[in-house]
């Protein structure tokens, strides 16, 4: 891989660790061991500084089994690039290593999806993809991914770009798992953004899209992913999910001791 094509980590030393050793030791703190892993087709997993939403994140991704290849739905936090976007080759470095991009269930996905567009603009100041993969690498020593950065937009848009997953991963005969990085509401206080996000979490285990797409825009919840989610939700139905479940809520509230101005943390799976 070229210089180009190499994703660097931009945001370890801010959100996590930079320091192997010293990311290891929060990690295994942060991720209980599991007996049981639970099969699913998709996951919400936060993407906050690990000291807010690590525990949530931890408490989500340590339950699930990782399959070799997953698929991480983002938002767009920095406004760079088109609105829909994959990067389809290349690698993404953390201080645990490297990952190499799936470039053939890219291709597959690229092909199928209409509206998404080959771009690294979108990916390489994102964090919201980049934070899951110290979890992810921790926990599942090698796999290969496909990152897609999703900006909000239109229903409409949200719902085929989940059809058309549904059908590349269907075609390329893989198991791969989904995971949608995602806060929930911001900066509101704790009872505020606990009665918001209730009515975002109902949507989401009843894997009710467009009820999502309707409370997330009628009640102003201002949850990063939910376009991400909202695609997620469609192509997870396509694939025969037939609900949510949720594993841990708490707010930064939590950690702050400052229940004024709060941001939400959700973890769920969908089986």
């Amino acid at each position: 891989m070229n210089d180009q094509q190499a994703r660097q980590a931009a945001v370890a030393g801010q959100f996590y660790p930079g320091d192997k050793k010293r990311l290891d030791a929060l990690l295994a703190g942060l991720l209980p061991l599991q007996d049981k892993k639970q099969k699913a087709i998709g996951v919400i997993s936060p993407h906050a500084g690990y000291v807010y939403s690590g525990k949530v994140a931890g408490k989500v991704l340590s339950r699930v089994s990782l399959p070799d290849t997953l698929i991480i739905l983002g938002p767009n936090h920095t406004g760079y690039g088109p609105a829909y976007s994959i990067m389809k080759e290349g690698t993404w470095q953390t201080p645990l290593g490297e990952i190499a991009v799936d470039a053939s269930l890219a291709e597959m996905l690229l092909s199928h999806c209409r509206h998404l567009t080959e771009d690294r603009s979108a990916h390489f100041k994102e964090h919201s993809i980049e934070v899951q993969l110290p979890f992810l690498q921790y926990l599942k020593k090698t796999f290969t991914f496909v990152p897609i950065v999703l900006a909000t937009g239109p229903f409409a848009d949200l719902q085929a770009i989940g059809l058309e997953l549904a059908q590349g991963i269907t075609e390329c005969n893989r198991e791969a798992l989904i995971i949608v990085s995602s806060d929930m509401n911001h900066y509101e206080t704790h009872q505020t953004c606990e009665k918001k996000d209730a009515l975002a979490i109902d949507a989401i285990r009843a894997l009710d899209a467009q009820r999502l797409f309707e409370v997330v825009r009628d009640h102003n919840i201002t949850m990063c992913g939910y376009a991400p989610t909202i695609a997620m939700i469609e192509c997870a139905r396509q694939l025969g999910a037939t609900e949510g479940i949720l594993v841990d809520y708490q707010t930064s509230g939590s950690v702050s001791g400052d229940y004024d101005s709060v941001v939400g943390y959700a973890g769920i799976i969908i089986v």
